[in-house]
C-alpha cells in the first residue's frame, strides 16, 4: 500500500485534527512513524482545517511544547517512533481550508568524529529480506585533502563492545599522520571488516559494521559489504566462458597477418620488392625478407613491416624469457621495502611539482658570525630561566617569516584564475623521520617570539617521529624552510616545491672562510651560510624572488633588525 493510500485511510481518525495535535500527539507521531521508510517524499492534501501548523520533526531530542492553533507561527516537535532506522520531518501548513502535510523520511547523518577537515563515509543499512537488523557501515574516512587509502593501525574496541559518542574506535593511518577515529552514536561494534595493520584501504571502503541493539550482534557474524556489480561480474565467467574465450583467442593468434610464412611475393617471378630503409633494418635485425608480406603497393615491403614483424618476435621472445630473468634476478641479493603511505604521497606530489610548476632558482651567502653571537647570548638567557636552547634553524624561520611579511608576493599561491596572497605567515618545517618527510606548520611566525618558534619546533619534531602528527599540525602552510645544512652538513642544495605554495628556502651549512680585512694584505675569517630559494615563476617574478632574498639577507646579518 502506498504512502497516500495509508494516509488517506486515516482520514476519519483526522477529522478532528485540531483536538488531536492538542491532547493526542503521540497518536499523530505513530502514525507518521509507522511503514516509513527512507529517501521517499510524500505530500498531500489531507484533512480540512483552519489554522497555520507549522510541525518541524527533529530524530534527536525533539520537544513536547505545542500549545494548540490559535495562530500561524504555533509550532510543535515530536521524536519518531524508531529514531535508530530514520528521521522524519513533516510540516502542515493552512491554506483557506486545507491542510497540506508533507513528510520526508531520511537516512541520518550517524558516524565518526574526525579533525577538522576530515570526511566521512558512514552508510545507513535497513533490515532486508535476508533478515539483518538495522545497522551502519562505517567506511574509511578522507582524513586529508590528498588521502586516497589509509591503514588501520590498531582497534581499541573489539567486537561486542558498546561504544559511546566520543569514545575512540580505531587509530587511522593517513598519508601524514596516525589519527584517532571517534564515534558519534551510541550502539554496538558488531563486526570488524578490515583489522589491526590492514594496509590500502580505499576511502569510502566499510570497515567496521554497528548496531543498536546488542542481541543483533550475532546476526553479523559472517557480514560481508555488498559491493555493487558483483552479480554482473560472478555472471560473466559463468555464461558459455569456454566459446567466448575460442572467439577472444582466434583473433589474437591470427591478428599478425603480415607475418606469414610466404614463399613469393610476385606472382610472376621470385624478386621481393622492398624499400631500401625496409632492407637496410632487416640486415640489421637478421630478418629474412621471405618471411615478411609486403603491405606497400603492388605487395612492396615497407619499414613499418618489419618494425611490426620485430614488435611480433619480441612479444615472443619475451613470452619464453621468464626463465632467463628469474636467474638473473636470483644471483642478486635484495630487500623489497613496502611503501608507507606518506612516502607513496609524498613522491605524488613532488612529482607533480616537478612536472606542473616551473622552478628556478635563487641562491646567497650570508654572514651568520652576527647571528651566532646573538644566539649565544639569548641561550645564556634561556639557560639562566630554564628554558630551552634556540637553534640557528629557529633564527632562520624567524628572519624567512619577516622577510615574507615584507615582501608579501613571495607568500602567496597560484591558481587558474588568480594569484592568492596569503595574510597570515605560517612556515612549514621539513622533518625527516623514518616513516618519510613530513612538514609541520608554526602558524604565524612573524609575529612569535624565538623561545615561542623553538619550543613548537621541538613539540613538532617530536609528534613527527612519533608518526602523530593532526591535520591541523601540517595542514594550511604559505611557505616552507628545509635545512640539510645543520644536521647534515650538506653545503647547498635546491629544494622542491611544496604545492599549492610557491616558494621553498633551502638552509645549507655553515663554513668559515677568509674574507679580505680593512687594509691591504689583511685578512679575516668569517662564517657564511649558503641559502637558496625555490621559486614559482608564475608568481614569483625573478626581481620578486631577489627582494625577498635580500630582505632575508639583512635579517640575518643584522639579527637586532629582528627585535624591531
Amino acid at each position: 500500500m502506498s504512502h497516500a493510500s495509508l494516509i488517506f485511510s486515516h482520514s476519519n481518525k483526522l477529522k478532528n485534527a485540531h483536538s488531536l495535535l492538542r491532547h493526542q500527539r503521540s497518536i499523530l507521531v505513530r502514525w507518521f512513524s509507522n511503514n516509513a521508510r527512507p529517501s521517499i517524499g510524500i505530500g498531500d492534501d489531507i484533512l480540512p482545517a483552519r489554522h497555520h501548523c507549522y510541525v518541524p520533526g527533529e530524530r534527536n531530542g525533539a520537544s513536547k511544547s505545542y500549545t494548540g492553533c490559535p495562530s500561524s507561527t504555533d509550532s510543535f516537535h515530536f521524536k519518531a517512533a524508531n529514531p535508530a532506522i530514520f528521521k522524519t520531518s513533516s510540516v502542515g501548513i493552512c491554506e483557506g481550508n486545507a491542510l497540506r502535510t508533507t513528510m520526508k523520511v531520511e537516512t541520518p547523518m550517524a558516524g565518526m568524529a574526525f579533525n577538522k577537515g576530515s570526511s566521512m563515509h558512514p552508510r545507513r543499512g535497513y533490515s532486508t529480506d535476508s533478515g539483518l537488523p538495522p545497522h551502519q557501515e562505517i567506511g574509511m574516512p578522507s582524513l586529508s585533502p590528498t588521502m586516497t587509502e589509509g591503514n588501520i593501525a590498531r582497534w581499541l574496541k573489539k567486537e561486542g563492545d558498546k561504544v559511546s559518542p566520543g569514545e575512540v574506535l580505531c587509530e587511522v593511518e593517513t598519508d601524514k599522520a596516525t589519527v584517532e577515529m571517534e564515534c558519534m552514536e551510541e550502539g554496538y561494534l558488531a563486526k570488524i571488516l578490515c583489522g589491526d595493520g590492514a594496509k590500502e584501504i580505499k576511502v569510502g571502503e566499510v570497515i567496521a559494521i554497528t548496531v543498536e541493539a546488542e542481541e543483533d550482534i550475532a546476526k553479523f557474524k559472517d557480514y560481508e559489504p555488498s559491493k555493487s556489480g558483483d552479480a554482473p561480474a560472478a555472471k560473466g565467467p559463468s555464461d558459455s566462458a569456454p566459446p567466448k574465450e575460442e572467439k577472444v583467442e582466434e583473433p589474437a593468434t591470427s591478428s599478425e597477418p603480415k607475418v606469414t610464412k610466404a614463399t613469393a611475393a610476385s606472382p610472376t617471378d621470385d624478386r621481393l620488392f622492398a624499400s631500401p630503409l625496409a632492407r637496410k633494418l632487416a640486415e640489421d635485425h637478421n630478418v629474412t625478407l621471405s618471411s615478411i608480406k609486403g603491405t606497400g603497393p603492388d605487395g612492396r615491403i615497407v619499414k613499418a613491416d618489419i618494425e611490426d614483424y620485430l614488435a611480433f618476435q619480441g612479444k615472443e621472445v619475451s613470452k619464453a624469457g621468464p626463465k632467463v630473468d628469474t636467474g638473473a634476478s636470483a644471483s642478486l641479493d635484495y630487500t623489497d621495502i613496502p611503501h608507507t603511505q606518506i612516502r607513496k604521497v609524498t613522491a605524488s606530489r613532488l612529482l607533480l611539482s616537478k612536472q606542473t610548476i616551473p622552478h628556478y632558482y635563487l641562491t646567497v651567502d650570508t654572514c651568520v658570525d652576527k647571528l651566532m653571537e646573538l644566539r649565544g647570548q639569548l641561550n645564556s638567557l634561556q639557560e639562566a630561566s630554564g628554558g630551552k636552547r634556540i637553534s640557528i634553524n629557529d633564527l632562520v624561520i624567524k628572519a624567512a617569516a619577516l622577510a615574507l611579511r615584507k615582501v608579501p608576493q613571495c607568500n602567496s599561491s597560484w591558481t587558474n584564475d588568480y594569484i592568492r596572497q596569503f595574510n597570515n605567515v605560517n612556515i612549514n618545517v621539513a622533518v625527516q623521520t623514518d616513516n618519510g618527510l613530513f612538514v609541520p606548520i608554526i602558524r604565524d611566525a612573524d609575529k612569535k617570539g624565538l623561545s615561542k618558534i623553538s619550543d613548537e619546533v621541538k613539540i613538532l619534531a617530536q609528534k613527527a617521529k612519533e608518526n602523530s602528527l593532526k591535520p591541523e599540525d601540517y595542514e594550511g602552510g604559505t611557505f616552507t624552510v628545509s635545512n640539510l645544512g645543520g644536521p647534515f652538513g650538506i653545503k647547498q642544495f635546491c629544494a622542491i616545491i611544496n604545492p599549492p605554495q610557491s616558494g621553498i628556502l633551502a638552509v645549507g651549512s655553515a663554513e668559515k672562510r677568509v674574507v679580505p680585512g680593512s687594509g691591504s694584505e689583511q685578512y679575516q675569517f668569517a662564517s657564511f651560510m649558503s641559502v637558496t630559494l625555490s621559486c614559482d615563476h608564475r608568481v614569483i617574478d625573478g626581481a620578486i624572488g631577489a627582494e625577498w632574498l635580500k630582505a632575508f639577507k639583512g635579517y640575518i646579518e643584522n639579527p637586532e633588525s629582528m627585535l624591531l
